[in-house]
């Protein structure tokens, strides 16, 4: 249930997971064509279309806190009979416990296994029997963990126990129950999304099926059930071996990040490492709900054919009964400065690859548009700096992009850098090469026309980005959550226009130093020959 986010058109964009890095290589590299070529001209002044649109929205927006602090974004847009939602919780996997990493992404897969009331034939015997899969569990646990004394005789006993639990819990489940009730009242697109950052749940339906997608949202927020839990912690597992354990490119990200963080946890997998993934529990998971999924850390925006005198008393009497709690209180951990040069080298037969990264701020830094900007200017399409270099001109590269808020942007995350080199070509090559543009920003002034370009196609994004139920509902949620308000959406445009060429200069000799750099390697060696097989003869044929 992850989705690889799309590039967004302003800062508060979801970059892919690490071990989704590779979708990044097959990315179209020219995400704009049309705009590409369109005249900064032929759009109006920044300013003018902020307050243009700005205005046009605040006639249809309706924003209100509920009694436990839930916030509801409603956005009429009768333009269709449908709607989209978008829930955003304020938590994901940096929020993960120390050694519980991978429990944000195992409570996205719960989610969709429904509630007390969808999802189960008799909720009071089923509740008893997860208790009891719980009471196995721990016993078994407590066993299996023992490094001293360990009785292999009761592991297997305390097992076979804990998979009788599991089983006879099993009975009471009507499996897929909650996504098949939503697409059969029309629901398209039901997906959800766990990033380093927050977790999302987004799906689209009938207006008139909106009471009841109201019900199950509610529901599955304010009254989870651990069903089949340890079954999904086994899939989960399976993702993490197919993504990074047997994925190069994974495991190479994964060491990159391990790498640049030292204290942070965006230094770990958002998957979890397989040691603590493989021993979360249910209890644990029921423990980070209750701390994370307060409605005071959840924003929820819904887009579509609705009427906000009619829909927020619905809002109201599904969401309000959920239980208020505190808000989670806010991470303290602080990357300390990175003061040399860090490096991963990996060496295998596979595709050679290059990526390197440097420290930057968080999204709310003054400087964060200038690394919008940045970004613009070395990847976005054909016509950008890294393309024209790396890949048509000196045909060193497959792919060569830079991009920022990787693996996330609510903390100080990376400005990161990555080529593909192809055949007949090196890593070393890729770093050289982007090593060259890097020093290009630092010493020169980028020209009028790219720094034109960036503001046009961010003021044409954001506009396209607001074109449709979902990117509202996603664009809207996401500001409020963020800056406490969704009207900074707008008023990042009038940020981006006030980037000159003299801010970028600044920012790429402030960031892009040696010692705030963490690179890594995939070498391509030649596949190990099998034991006793015979060594190639030199020389001719």
């Amino acid at each position: 249930m992850t989705k690889c986010y799309p590039a967004q058109p302003h800062r508060m964009r979801a970059w892919p997971a690490p071990f989704l890095i590779a979708c990044i290589l097959i990315a179209c590299t020219d995400l704009l064509p049309a705009i590409a070529q369109t005249k900064p001209a032929e759009t109006p002044a920044t300013s003018d279309l902020a307050q243009q649109e700005l205005a046009r929205f605040e006639k249809r927006v309706t924003t209100k806190v509920l009694p436990n602090g839930l916030t509801v974004l409603l956005i009429e847009r009768p333009e269709a009979p449908v709607f989209s939602y978008y829930t955003v919780v304020d938590a994901g996997d940096a929020n993960d416990p120390t050694g519980q990493s991978g429990i944000a992404h195992m409570f996205e897969h719960l989610a969709f296994k429904g509630t007390d009331e969808i999802g189960t034939t008799n909720w009071p015997a089923e509740k008893m029997a997860l208790q009891k899969v719980e009471d196995t569990y721990a016993a078994y646990d407590n066993e299996y963990r023992k490094r001293v004394g360990q009785d292999p005789a009761k592991v297997k006993q305390l097992r076979e126990a804990f998979d009788a639990a599991k089983k006879d819990a099993q009975q009471y489940v009507i499996p897929n129950q909650f996504t098949q009730i939503a697409e059969e009242n029309g629901a398209t697109g039901i997906n959800a999304s766990t990033a380093l950052d927050s977790t999302e749940y987004f799906w689209s339906m009938p207006a008139n099926r909106l009471e009841l997608w109201a019900y199950m949202e509610s529901g599955r927020i304010g009254h989870p059930v651990p069903r089949e839990f340890y079954k999904e912690r086994d899939v989960v597992m399976e993702e993490r071996r197919m993504r990074t354990d047997s994925n190069p490119i994974g495991r190479m990200v994964e060491q990159f990040l391990a790498t640049a963080y030292v204290a942070h946890p965006y230094g770990r997998p958002g998957v979890g490492w397989e040691s603590e993934l493989s021993q979360i529990d249910a209890t644990e998971a029921a423990s980070f709900h209750k701390t994370y999924y307060t409605p005071s850390n959840i924003v929820i925006a819904v887009a579509g054919d609705l009427k906000a005198s009619t829909t927020m008393p619905v809002m109201e009497k599904y969401f309000d009964p959920i239980a208020a709690g505190p808000k989670p209180e806010p991470m303290t951990t602080v990357e300390p400065p990175q003061n040399s040069e860090k490096s991963v080298i990996i060496r295998e037969a596979t595709q050679p690859f290059y990526i390197e990264g440097y420290h930057r701020s968080d999204y709310l830094d003054p400087d964060d548009q200038i690394y919008d900007a940045i970004t613009d200017i070395l990847s976005n399409g054909r016509v950008s700096r890294l393309y024209r270099s790396l890949v048509r001109d000196q045909r060193i590269a497959a792919e060569a992009e830079g991009f920022s808020g990787f693996p996330g942007t609510k903390y100080p995350g990376l400005f990161a850098f990555y080529a593909v080199p192809l055949p007949g070509h090196t890593p070393q090559e890729m770093r050289t090469a982007i090593h060259k543009e890097i020093d290009k920003l630092k010493t020169q002034d980028v020209t009028d026309d790219e720094l034109a370009m960036f503001k046009t196609r961010a003021r044409v994004d954001l506009l396209r980005s607001l074109a449709d139920n979902e990117g509202l509902a996603q664009s809207l949620a996401t500001y409020q959550l963020r800056y406490g308000d969704w009207r900074e959406l707008f008023r990042q445009l009038d940020k981006i226009d006030k980037v000159s060429k003299a801010d970028i200069r600044r920012v790429a000799n402030k960031v892009f130093t040696e010692n705030n750099r963490t690179y890594a390697i995939i070498e391509t060696v030649p596949p190990q020959q099998p034991a006793g097989a015979a060594a190639p003869k030199a020389g001719g044929l």
